[in-house]
């Protein structure tokens, strides 16, 4: 990293720094405006619409100004374009102030700096459909002729730039995630909501991750299939970069998006050997659901209990402290740690006769201590095996019901299934069971997001069925009956299939839906 100049931000401190940032922020918001130099008068004027809340006076204005032009970040001129009548014009309209490139640089930083303390970080999904979008977009654009490259230099900016959300956003959370797990001394109600809307949060975002991930690699390598350099070529003559005074500008910029590149690539297709970034980050999402879940697990248990452990030795503590003699010492810790004599200084061996009562403990042999004593303070007692009992029937009465569900299950997901896009309503009437199962799935489908279409997709909870739902093209109304009622609502547009393209089930019935939306 490149040392920054000492005095490039030494405007946000000292006594004036208020001043300082707000002159250098009224420059800011004049060359938005595109006015690059500006007057006392106009300068005074720009604080007045940034917010400054004071008026400045003549002489305080001249010294921030003259300070600022003095640590570089201003540049001053004389405006000889200017016909003056009075001294006193002369004086207010002859300097003409405007940023240097250390002033824009510092007025950016400072900027940044704040807006990264305002920020949280997220881990939008949206970003990774967008990048596979750009990228698909790239590959149409390469095979079409030179009247295209402006397009693909935005489109490839538009992928940097998602690019850089991603990973921007992915730091910032994975920090206020990590300072989430070792908060401490929070309000527990608080600290609770805020954990466990946390656990969902990341477990949403794990829904098909893989997946998304694995679309995005597969399109950079079709983009790199049609030759990444030349496309990077094209860009370059898209960017229409302006000419400078010195050194070319075109390497340092085909040199940016190599780099950029290969960002993109350690993210979702590394060289051989490599494991890409996305997995990494998925790993360290489950990591912190896991994480996230014990310690909810112990923020529940402590509020189950009456007091907590620690609590407890500082009362025993102050019971010893306030106890008025050894004895009662002894007695206390007793009564507390639940410690007593050896349990089997009673037994004996099998013959006591061949053993002297005077022999030492040390020279004695070992006697036999059962394992049961020190947890149940008995020895074992032997008896007759149980008899076992034939679990033969009840094994097939669980295969038989096991079979059945199967089968009620394979017949429910029959009916529902269709072979292209339908409309709600012509399911018609359906089994109480089927029903259910059909209420699931559209349960599940509105739940879940959106894409650009409107189209939203979900599958069963083991993952075996997929369901697509398209928002109505007309406000027909649906109406589904059963032997305990019917349920009327909006007439979507649905597609009921096995996940992944699998034919689990037998092939649909089709006869009685036909009817799609155009």
């Amino acid at each position: 990293m490149r040392r920054v100049p000492p005095e490039m931000f030494r405007f946000t401190t000292g006594e004036r720094a208020d001043l300082y940032g707000a002159v250098l922020d009224a420059f800011g918001v004049a060359g938005e405006h595109l006015e690059t130099a500006l007057g006392l008068d106009d300068v005074r004027e720009r604080l007045r619409a940034v917010g400054w809340p004071a008026a400045v006076e003549h002489e305080e204005l001249h010294e921030a100004l003259k300070k600022l032009v003095f640590w570089g970040l201003l540049d001053v001129v004389h405006n000889h374009a200017e016909n003056f009548r009075t001294a006193e014009e002369y004086e207010r309209r002859n300097l003409q102030y405007s940023l240097t490139r250390r002033g824009e640089a510092a007025l950016a930083g400072v900027r940044h700096a704040l807006e990264v303390l305002a920020s949280t970080g997220a881990l939008q999904t949206a970003v990774l459909e967008a990048i596979a979008d750009r990228l698909d977009e790239l590959c149409l654009l390469s095979g079409e002729p030179a009247s295209a490259d402006r397009r693909i230099f935005s489109t490839l900016r538009e992928l940097e730039g998602h690019l850089e959300a991603l990973v921007e956003n992915t730091k910032a959370f994975n920090g206020e995630l990590q300072r989430l797990l070792r908060a401490e001394g929070a309000d527990l109600d608080v600290f609770r909501e805020v954990k466990a809307a946390t656990v969902a949060y990341l477990q949403e975002f794990l829904v098909n991750l893989d997946r998304r991930g694995q679309a995005v690699a597969a399109a950079v390598a079709r983009v790199e299939e049609q030759g990444i350099f030349l496309l990077r070529e094209r860009a370059l003559r898209g960017a229409e970069l302006p000419p400078v005074a010195g050194e070319d500008p075109a390497p340092g910029w085909l040199e940016s998006r190599r780099a950029r590149w290969a960002g993109l690539r350690a993210w979702f297709l590394p060289e051989e050997g490599a494991r890409a970034r996305i997995e990494q980050l998925h790993d360290i999402a489950r990591r912190a659901i896991v994480s996230l879940l014990q310690v909810l697990e112990r923020i529940n248990e402590s509020r189950r209990r009456s007091s907590s452990a620690v609590q407890d030795f500082r009362e025993l503590a102050r019971w010893f402290a306030a106890a008025p003699g050894e004895d009662d010492l002894h007695r206390l810790w007793s009564a507390a740690f639940g410690l007593g004599p050896a349990r089997h200084a009673h037994l004996a061996h099998s013959d006591p006769e061949l053993i002297p009562s005077a022999l030492p403990w040390s020279q004695a042999p070992p006697v036999e201590v059962s394992a049961l004593l020190r947890t149940s303070g008995r020895t074992e007692r032997f008896t007759r095996t149980a008899k076992v009992r034939d679990i033969a029937a009840v094994k097939a009465e669980r295969a038989e019901r096991a079979r059945a569900e199967r089968a009620e299950l394979a017949l429910a997901w029959r009916d529902l299934a269709t072979d292209g896009p339908v409309r709600l309503s012509s399911f018609g009437e359906l089994d109480p069971g089927v029903f259910e199962r059909l209420l699931d799935l559209l349960g599940r489908a509105l739940s879940a997001r959106p894409d650009a279409t409107g189209l939203r997709c979900a599958t069963t909870g083991d993952g075996r069925v997929e369901i697509a739902l398209s928002p109505p093209p007309d406000d027909r109304t649906a109406v589904l009956r059963t032997v305990k009622g019917a349920l009327a609502g909006p007439d979507y547009v649905v597609r009921i299939t096995a996940a992944g393209g699998t034919d689990m089930f037998p092939a649909p019935r089709t006869s009685a839906r036909q009817e799609v939306a155009g």
